[in-house]
């Protein structure tokens, strides 16, 4: 990939290993859909298959999100949920229309991924991310999800 769209920044961690590397793989994803939409002639076959990575890896990641807020019972779950709900449809809602008119713009879809994911990574999952880090901190969070949240060898 010659060029970058998106590049990580440490000041986007939430100093949860598990969701970091989630979230640095979404990077990744949406530097491939980026990529796709610059390859001129093949775009429709590698724009559709970057964009059906994104959304099968956007469903994954949203649900170890919120797998961890249930378990937490956090405050702002249902917010937090429905952000993620949004930008799903969002998304969807996108895919089927350049599915079904060919001469859709793809490159608003990447710019929408990535203002998204950056302005949620940075104001809503960095809010939950202190809230976790604070739980740790006092003792509250369990052995189980201080486990989970903690691994860092977790394959994705």
């Amino acid at each position: 990939m010659a060029e970058k769209f998106m590049e990580w920044d440490d000041r986007l961690s939430m100093g949860i290993p598990l969701i970091d590397k989630q979230h640095q793989r979404l990077i990744e994803i949406t530097n491939n859909l980026y990529e796709a939409c610059r390859q001129g002639g093949s775009l429709y076959t590698s724009f559709v298959t970057a964009l059906r990575e994104t959304v099968d890896y956007v469903g994954f990641h949203f649900g170890t999100e919120e797998k961890i807020m249930r378990r937490i019972n956090y405050p702002d779950y249902a917010l937090h949920k429905r952000e993620h709900e949004a930008f799903v449809k969002e998304v969807l809602k996108q895919k089927l229309a350049y599915e079904n008119d060919k001469a859709y713009a793809p490159h608003a879809m990447v710019r929408y991924l990535r203002d998204w994911t950056l302005s949620h990574i940075a104001l809503t999952d960095l809010k939950l991310g202190a809230y976790l880090l604070n739980m740790k901190k006092t003792g509250a969070l369990e052995n189980v999800l201080e486990k989970f949240i903690d691994d860092k060898s977790q394959t994705l």
